[in-house]
């Protein structure tokens, strides 16, 4: 039986590869993407959210505590660490444009596993659905089955929020009483992990050698926050507070302003009569609107959950690679901003934690590694520490370890590592392949429309060994930079800002963050060539970290500035290439 082999499987890292001992099978992966996550969860410090699922796994990982993505919208940044390619590369800015139509056939990190023999299954949402993957999810290029979508994700966006009326409605905050009154009875990541727990179980029952790629994408946190509401209880309105910066920017250029438009189409929404372009929402709304996704986040912490449990009581923990990220972060109010659709950290900070067994922590027999911790049973809460009594013997073993933080940033009390390197989401598909020892894909040179398999991300294997391993002491100095953009149809807010069609392309906002500043300019973009042009600048942000966490208060014209705006603009304009890691 495969599950009992992997048992047997003893995974180092060995020259930056897992390699198996004797003649064990490949490593497994576990590949989640949770929908608009941001990064606020126990295990990054966030003690009020009760999220003990994704703890455990951070508390048995690597958590990258400074992680971005290349764009703040589903299929461009989906489409971007698929193919490890960033997105003046890919020319995806929209919902509505297929890569492999559009640009060039770029090998997708699960078709380089597919390629290199792995079972490769996609559940839930991966890549954007409908007309950005070509109507199935990129098969057969990326998956050796079709993907799977549950039967209810199609109400997605239709009226299916019960009211006090007796009508459905499409409302923004949708917490679900009575499940019976939801189109079938159930809800979409509900059905995407009784499906996932499944094939699993399934997959150990063929007592197959070949090795697979699980990839399981969650629809919440994503607007419409429709989840069970009894997670509702975890938060109470007494607890929940405005986004400490729920106000607009006052150097703010218009151009880099959001104004949210595809929330304003929520009937609930409507009704607040929210005036265009800058609002504000009113403090009520507002209030729900962070405690429904505070509820959906943990109701995603649950599915998480059974998912990984059932992974461990199937004897595979022991031989898989897991990694869970978000496609892009979320605004809950922060400058008075709502979804995602900008450059600030807010929009553009992930969580990514990545675990490798017997590596990031040690192995335990089946059903030890990833017990089920119920969120609604987790009371007395201290800090981020949500561990069950199963397994505090573990958990104080990880401990005795030692954790191990680089940067001199906050490791975290309950176990695991914690990195403050500047990493991206591109750095997956080289980094997931080299764990898994397979070839790992080579910088992708300046012109690299015809090459299939190539990367413009950089492995992060050589900063797990340096938390992991007390004998690897590799000088590294790390990205100095990581790069972000996002495209506007126009200088000022339309109702298309949020999201233009890429042939309504205007003008691009070019951002980086940098250890200590966050600096971006809005220039003039030509869609026919797929080009910036530097020469057209619109306007430019500087935001100071040091003294401004929450990019507040743009700094770019202060006349005290310009040096520093002088030399940030020319590092963002050397682009990713010149801030890649570098051995000492």
């Amino acid at each position: 039986m495969k599950a009992a082999a992997a048992t047997l499987c003893c995974l180092v890292l060995v020259l930056g590869a897992i390699v198996r001992e004797g003649a064990c099978s490949k490593p497994n992966v576990l590949f989640v993407v949770v929908d608009d996550l941001r990064p606020q969860l126990g295990c990054y410090g966030e003690d009020y959210m009760v999220t003990p699922n994704i703890d455990q796994l951070a508390s048995k990982s690597v958590l990258f505590e400074r992680a971005y993505v290349q764009f703040a919208v589903c299929s461009p940044s989906r489409t971007s660490f698929l193919t490890s390619r960033r997105p003046d590369t890919t020319h995806i800015f929209d919902l509505l444009t297929y890569f492999r139509n559009f640009t060039a056939n770029f090998t997708t990190l699960p078709q380089h596993f597919k390629d290199n023999g792995y079972a490769t299954q996609s559940v839930g949402k991966i890549f954007h659905p409908g007309i950005a993957s070509n109507n199935t999810d990129d098969y057969p290029y990326s998956w050796s089955f079709p993907a799977w979508h549950g039967s209810t994700e199609k109400y997605m966006y239709k009226r299916c929020c019960p009211g006090s009326d007796g009508q459905l409605h499409k409302n923004a905050v949708c917490p679900v009483y009575n499940m019976s009154l939801v189109p079938e009875g159930t809800l979409p990541d509900l059905q995407t992990t009784e499906y996932s727990v499944q094939w699993l179980k399934d997959w150990a029952a063929k007592g197959t050698d070949q090795p697979f790629f699980l990839a399981m994408g969650f629809r919440k946190p994503h607007q419409p926050l429709r989840y069970p509401a009894k997670y509702l209880d975890l938060y109470p309105m007494s607890k929940i507070s405005l986004a400490p910066n729920n106000f607009f920017p006052p150097y703010l250029p218009p151009v880099a302003w959001n104004p949210y438009a595809s929330l304003r189409l929520n009937e609930d929404v409507m009704r607040l009569n929210v005036s265009w372009p800058y609002g504000p929402i009113p403090t009520d709304f507002q209030l729900k609107m962070r405690q429904s996704y505070s509820a959906a986040t943990s109701y995603t912490d649950t599915q998480l959950g059974i998912l990984l449990d059932t992974l461990d009581r199937e004897g595979f923990a022991d031989n898989t690679i897991i990694s869970l990220i978000g496609d892009h972060g979320w605004s809950l109010g922060e400058h008075e901003e709502w979804c995602k659709f900008s450059n600030f950290d807010i929009a553009v900070r992930i969580p990514m934690i990545i675990h490798v067994p017997g590596v990031t922590s040690p192995k335990a027999p089946p059903g030890k590694t990833f017990p089920f911790i119920d969120p609604l049973e987790q009371t007395g809460r201290s800090g981020n520490a949500n561990t069950d009594k199963s397994d505090q013997s573990h958990h104080s073993h990880t401990q005795e370890q030692g954790t191990k933080c680089d940067g001199g940033g906050d490791c975290r009390s309950a176990g695991g590592y914690v990195t403050q390197a500047l990493v991206e989401a591109v750095d997956l598909f080289p980094t997931l392949s080299e764990l898994a020892g397979l070839t790992v894909p080579p910088t992708c040179p300046p012109d690299d429309a015809q090459v299939a398999l190539c990367s413009q991300g950089s492995s992060l294997v050589p900063l797990i060994k340096n938390l992991t391993e007390p004998s690897y002491n590799m000088t590294l100095a790390w990205k100095q930079a990581v790069f972000s953009q996002y495209d506007r149809p126009s200088y000022f807010p339309q109702q298309d800002s949020d999201g233009p069609r890429w042939f309504n392309v205007k003008i691009m906002g070019y951002s980086m963050r940098t250890a200590h500043h966050r600096y971006t300019e809005w220039v003039a973009y030509d869609v026919d060539t797929f080009t910036a042009d530097w020469t057209k600048l619109y306007a430019r942000e500087l935001y100071l970290h040091e003294q401004d966490p929450e990019e507040n208060w743009n700094m770019a014209e202060v006349t005290s500035q310009q040096d520093l705006v002088t030399q940030l603009s020319g590092q963002l304009r050397a682009g990713w290439r010149a801030a890649l890691p570098k051995e000492l």
